[in-house]
């Protein structure tokens, strides 16, 4: 399997593209990629940042992971040394009012559905849940470990990113049974050899799951079904902050939820106007 099967089998084919371009200039520019280390890799990375924007250096970031993986896959490595790898001057994505998701639209987004790889449903449904009931970031949900999950207190520690603080939340009540048959039955059968810590989340190699495979579980949703609006990780958790604010739920509240280190990141939702949403949309998802 050469690295373009690879991509392919986990990218979008426009993706994959674009990946191979970085890959390809990064092995360019550098002599025995296959053999760096972490503080290579970053030497690399910060050569890059004077010259290029941070959403165009998170690209080349991904697809530097997404090369070592395939080291890895293909016995070449045991490690990804730009796994750790984490941009700290990335800025929050601007709210657009018209990509944001009423609760009716949300919830259709938890129901059960015929999935291309049956044996991961139940891990989809539990990203979805993530999503939806709790709001988190694509950075903070890969991050989270089995032991990080406590089903008697009902709760989940959600580890921050370059952006937001860690904190504990509370699980619904659906989400305990449903986290409770993964964890005891599903989760066990996606563990393979490759499989080296306790992530809640595996890939079906059994590998961590990745963002990009967040990313493409939401392509698969039909936009159709919500008017044409943009599903990303970034509107569901959108939308879940502009629904408390909507409700006039207490700004330190909401920032706590939300782990936003700043204040003023969750006042944002306020300033553009969020609380014209009570009449423009029916109800948003609702955090009890």
């Amino acid at each position: 399997m050469n690295l373009e099967e690879y991509l392919l089998k986990h990218l979008q084919p426009s993706t994959v593209k674009n990946y191979l371009y970085e890959i390809e200039k990064y092995q360019l520019l550098n002599k025995r990629t296959a053999t760096y280390d972490y503080a290579r890799v970053m030497r690399y990375v910060e050569n890059l940042r004077s010259r290029y924007p941070p959403q165009t250096i998170e690209r080349i970031v991904a697809s530097i992971k997404k090369y070592y993986d395939y080291l890895i896959e293909t016995g070449k490595r045991t490690d990804n040394p730009a796994r750790a790898i984490k941009l700290k001057d990335s800025k929050e994505t601007p709210i657009q009012l018209q990509d944001l998701f009423t609760e009716k639209e949300l919830q259709s987004l938890l129901k059960p559905r015929v999935e291309r790889y049956p044996f991961l449903a139940k891990r989809n449904q539990i990203i979805m849940s993530l999503l939806i009931y709790q709001g988190i970031k694509t950075g903070e949900l890969i991050k989270i470990k089995i032991q990080d999950i406590d089903l008697e207190k009902a709760q989940i520690k959600i580890y921050g990113t370059a952006l937001t603080n860690n904190r504990t939340l509370q699980l619904k009540a659906q989400q305990i049974l449903l986290l409770h048959e993964y964890i005891n039955q599903h989760r066990k059968e996606l563990i393979t050899f490759r499989t080296k810590e306790d992530y809640l989340l595996l890939s079906k190699l059994g590998t961590p799951t990745t963002i990009e495979d967040i990313s493409y579980l939401l392509s698969t949703y039909n936009r159709k079904d919500f008017g044409g609006k943009t599903l990303t990780t970034i509107t569901i958790r959108q939308s879940v902050i502009a629904n408390l604010l909507a409700r006039n739920n207490d700004l330190r509240i909401v920032q706590e939820f939300a782990g936003h280190k700043h204040l003023d990141t969750t006042e944002k939702y306020k300033e553009t106007g969020l609380h014209a949403l009570k009449t423009a949309i029916d109800k948003l998802h609702p955090i009890r």
